[in-house]
C-alpha cells in the first residue's frame, strides 16, 4: 500500500489531568478528569492528516508494554497504517504525564523517554518514504530521521521538519528539510536572532529550504519563502486544550501539501484546523475533518 504521508519521530503514552489551576509544590489538588492519550509531535500529526483525508503511516518502534499496545490500537483507530511499526519486548514506552490547567488554559508536561532501541530502517521502510509524497519527522529519532531525509531527497520526496526541540545534531536534519516548521522558540534559540523574522531569513540563508514557517502561538506566524516574510493569522476558537495543537497543525500542513495547496493557504489551513482542535479536549479526538475546516475558514473570511 502506497501513503502520502510517512513519519518518523515521537510516539508517547501520555496521561493527561484536567485540574483547575497549576498545583502548588508539595500539596494535593483534585483533578477534574484523567485519560490515556496517544501523543507526539509526528504521530499525533499523522493522525490529523489521516483525519483531514490523507494515507498516512508510522514509521517507528514499540513496546509491547500498556502503553505501546495502546500506542498501537490508538493509531489504527484513527486509521494510521501502524505495518511499518517494529514491536519490541521487555521495553518500556516513551510515556508522559500533562497537566490541563483551566484557569490559564496551559499544559505542563514531564515526560519518561523509556528505553527503547533506536529505530534502524528496513526495506520496507524505504520503501514506503519513496513511494510517498511527504516524510515528517521532529528530531526524535534523529539517526534514523537523518537516513530517511537523505533518502527521501534522492527520491523526491518532501520532508516536513516540525522544529520543536533544540536536540543536539538537529542541524543535520535542518540541512535535508525541505518544509521547515519551527516554533518561534526554536528559531530563536537556534539563530541566535532577536525576532522572528530575522531568523526565518537565518534558517533559510542556513540550510536552503523551500520554505519557513514560524509559529507564535496566539499570535499566528510567519512565512518565509526566500523573497517575502508574510503573517498568517490565528482563527478564533475556544481554547479548552492547547495540549497538541503545534503537532496538529505540522500534520495539517503536511495534509494541505498533499492537496496540492501553496504553501501561504497551507499557512491558513494548518492554524484554522489547530484552532479547531483546541475547542476539544484530546489532541487527536479533536481534530476536525475537511469539511468542517473549510466550513471554518469560510465562515471567517477565508476561501480554500
Amino acid at each position: 500500500m502506497n501513503f502520502k504521508i510517512v513519519g518518523i519521530g515521537a510516539c508517547v503514552f501520555d496521561t493527561l489531568f484536567n485540574v483547575p489551576n497549576y498545583p502548588k509544590e508539595d500539596t494535593k489538588l483534585r483533578a477534574t478528569g484523567s485519560k490515556p492519550a496517544g501523543g507526539g509531535p509526528v504521530a499525533t500529526g499523522l493522525v490529523a492528516a489521516q483525519k483531514l483525508g490523507e494515507k498516512t503511516a508510522y514509521i517507528g518502534v514499540l513496546a509491547d508494554d500498556n502503553g505501546g499496545d495502546f500506542l498501537k490500537k490508538d493509531f489504527e483507530k484513527y486509521g494510521v497504517d501502524t505495518s511499518l511499526v517494529d514491536v519490541k519486548s521487555g521495553y518500556r514506552s516513551f510515556s508522559s504525564v500533562i497537566w490541563l490547567a483551566a484557569d490559564s488554559t496551559s499544559r505542563t508536561c514531564v515526560f519518561d523517554k523509556g528505553d527503547l532501541p533506536a529505530l534502524v530502517l528496513s526495506d520496507a521502510q524505504k520503501e514506503a518514504i519513496k513511494n510517498a509524497e511527504i516524510l515528517m519527522v521532529d528530531g526524535n529519532e534523529l539517526d534514523a530521521a537523518v537516513e530517511a531525509a537523505k533518502y527521501a531527497k534522492t527520491v523526491g520526496t518532501k520532508v516536513l521538519y516540525d522544529c520543536g526541540g533544540l536536540y543536539q545534531g538537529v542541524e543535520r536534519l535542518l540541512a535535508l528539510t525541505d518544509i521547515m516548521i519551527p516554533s518561534e522558540e526554536f528559531s530563536l534559540g537556534h539563530t541566535g536572532c532577536e525576532t522572528a523574522e530575522e531568523a526565518a531569513h537565518k534558517l533559510f540563508e542556513l540550510y536552503n529550504p523551500e520554505v519557513v514557517v514560524i509559529t507564535q502561538g496566539k499570535k499566528g506566524g510567519i512565512m518565509f519563502d526566500g523573497e517575502t516574510v508574510t503573517s498568517y493569522p490565528i482563527y478564533p476558537a475556544v481554547v479548552v486544550d492547547s495540549n497538541g495543537s503545534g503537532d496538529v497543525f505540522h500534520g495539517a500542513f503536511a495534509a494541505a501539501v498533499a492537496k496540492g495547496y501553496g504553501y501561504l493557504k497551507c499557512c491558513h489551513f494548518s492554524s484554522a484546523v489547530s484552532g479547531l482542535k483546541c475547542t476539544g479536549v484530546g489532541a487527536r479526538e479533536s481534530v476536525p475533518d475537511f469539511e468542517t475546516t473549510k466550513n471554518y475558514l469560510k465562515e471567517n473570511g477565508y476561501e480554500l
